[in-house]
C-alpha cells in the first residue's frame, strides 16, 4: 500500500504577506492590485477576508462590499517563489519523491519511509511544525493511498489542517461531497455530470464506467477511478521536465510610452524567466515577446537564437530587437510578456570558466538561493518604469538589497 502525502499551504500569497508584513497577522488582507492599474481582481485573501464572504476572484469592489476594512497588497511574486523554495527544500528533507503541483502544493511520497521518520502522521506532524516555525506560515497536508486522496483530504480540513484518508474512510468521507469538489472536476464538466443525474461524487463512484467512457472518453474514466480513490499515477519530480516554455507577462501600470521604461520592464521580465530556466536547469533557444496597446490589439513575435542560453542579457537583446521591429514608435504599451521555449534540460551541467555569463549568474544564483529573491537585483530597477522593484514597489527599496548596474 502506497502512502502520499499533499502538503497545501494556506491562502499562500497572503500569508507570506502578513509574514514580510507582522502587523498584517490577524487583519483581513486582500492581494490584488489596483484597479487604478488594471488589476482589479482578488488573487488571494486571507483567512479573516475569506470568513466574511471574500473569495478568489471577486472584483475588488465587490470584496470591499464584503469587507470593507480589508487591507490590499499588491502580488510579490519573487517573495513568493522564495518562500515556495523553502518549503519544497524542508519537503524534501522527508523524501526524495517531491513533486511540485504548484507554487503551494507538492506532493511527497512516504512509502517505505517508516523506518526513517515513523508513521505517517508522525511525518506530516513534524512538517508542519518545521514550515511554521522555518517560513512563518500554515499549512493543511492530506495522507492518503493515491495522489487523488491525499489532494481530497488535504482540502477537507483547512486552515491548518491535517486529515488522513484510508479506503474505508472514502464512502462516508468524500461520496458525500458535491461532484465538483472532486479533483478534476471543472466548471463545464460539472455541469455535463449533472445533467446525466450525477449530483455527488458517490453517484459518479458508482456509475457505470463504461457509459462514462463512452459520454467522455479517457476523460470519464479517469473521474470514475478518481471518484474510488484510485490513482495510480508516480510521485515524479521529473514532472516539470516536460515543459514546454517558461514565461512571464505583466499589465503595466500605466501606459509606457517612454523607450527607458520599457527597456526596464523589458529587462525584468528577461531576468525574471531566466532565473526560473537556470533553477529548473534549463537552457532555451527561442525568445518571444507579447505587446499590447490601450486599445487592446498586439503582437506576438519570436526570434530562434543559433544557440541556447539561460542568461538575460542576451534574451532581453533579442526581445529589445522584436520590439523595435514590430511595434511602432511612440505607441503606448498596456502589456508586456517575455518567454525563453525550445527548452533543453540539462542532466549533468558544468561550469564554463569561459563564459563570462555563467560564472556572473552561478554567483548570483548563489546569493539568491541563500538569502532571497530580493537579496541582489539591478539598480535600474528601482527606477520609476521598474514594474517589480521600482517607483511602483517603493516599499521595498527600504529591505536593502544589494544593486547591480
Amino acid at each position: 500500500m502506497r502512502t502520499i502525502l499533499l502538503a497545501d499551504m494556506n491562502s499562500f500569497f497572503a500569508s507570506v504577506t502578513q509574514v514580510l508584513e507582522p502587523k498584517l497577522k490577524g487583519n483581513p488582507l486582500l492581494i490584488a492590485g489596483d484597479p487604478q492599474k488594471r488589476h482589479g481582481i482578488i488573487l488571494t485573501a486571507s483567512y479573516e477576508a475569506k470568513n466574511m464572504g471574500v473569495k478568489t476572484g471577486m472584483a475588488i469592489w465587490e470584496a470591499l462590499i464584503y469587507c470593507p476594512q480589508a487591507i490590499l497588497r499588491p502580488p510579490d511574486y519573487p517573495a513568493y517563489m522564495d518562500f515556495s523554495n523553502r518549503i519544497f527544500n524542508i519537503l524534501r528533507d522527508f523524501s526524495p519523491l517531491i513533486e511540485p503541483f504548484s507554487i503551494d502544493e507538492a506532493f511527497v511520497e512516504l512509502t517505505g519511509t517508516e523506518k526513517l521518520w515513523g508513521s505517517p502522521l508522525n511525518v506530516a506532524q513534524n512538517i508542519k511544525k518545521r514550515i511554521k516555525n522555518e517560513v512563518g506560515i500554515l499549512c493543511s497536508v492530506g495522507i492518503g493511498s493515491s495522489k487523488v486522496v491525499a489532494k481530497m483530504a488535504a482540502g477537507l480540513q483547512k486552515p491548518d489542517g491535517l486529515v488522513i484518508l484510508t479506503e474505508k474512510d472514502i464512502p462516508h468521507r468524500l461520496w458525500p461531497l458535491p461532484v465538483g469538489k472532486l479533483f478534476g472536476v471543472g466548471k463545464q464538466m460539472e455541469v455535463h455530470l449533472q445533467n446525466m443525474g450525477i449530483r455527488i461524487i458517490g453517484d459518479l463512484a458508482q456509475s457505470s464506467p463504461e457509459l462514462l467512457t463512452k459520454r467522455f472518453g479517457v476523460i470519464g474514466t479517469r473521474l470514475h477511478e478518481f471518484a474510488n480513490g484510485k490513482d495510480l499515477s508516480p510521485v515524479d519530480p521529473n514532472s516539470l521536465d516536460i515543459v514546454k516554455s517558461i514565461g512571464h507577462q505583466i499589465t503595466l501600470p500605466r501606459d509606457y510610452t517612454k523607450v527607458e521604461d520599457i527597456q526596464i520592464v523589458l529587462l525584468e521580465l528577461a531576468e525574471a524567466i531566466c532565473r526560473r530556466t537556470r533553477m529548473g536547469n534549463y537552457v532555451g533557444r527561442t525568445v518571444s515577446l507579447s505587446v499590447r496597446g490601450n486599445d487592446f490589439h498586439g503582437i506576438h513575435r519570436s526570434k530562434t537564437l543559433k544557440e541556447s542560453t539561460a542568461y538575460p542579457q542576451i534574451v532581453y537583446n533579442t526581445s529589445l530587437k522584436l520590439f523595435n521591429q514590430y511595434w511602432k514608435e511612440k505607441e503606448p504599451v498596456r502589456l508586456l510578456g517575455l518567454a525563453l521555449s525550445k527548452l533543453s534540460h540539462l542532466k549533468n551541467k558544468q561550469l564554463c570558466f569561459f563564459n563570462e555569463d555563467e560564472k556572473l549568474y552561478n554567483a548570483i544564483d548563489q546569493i539568491k538561493d541563500k538569502f532571497g529573491e530580493k537579496s541582489l537585483l539591478r539598480s535600474s530597477f528601482l527606477l520609476e518604469g521598474g514594474v517589480f522593484y521600482g517607483g511602483n514597489r517603493q516599499q521595498d527599496v527600504g529591505r536593502s538589497p544589494n544593486y547591480l548596474p
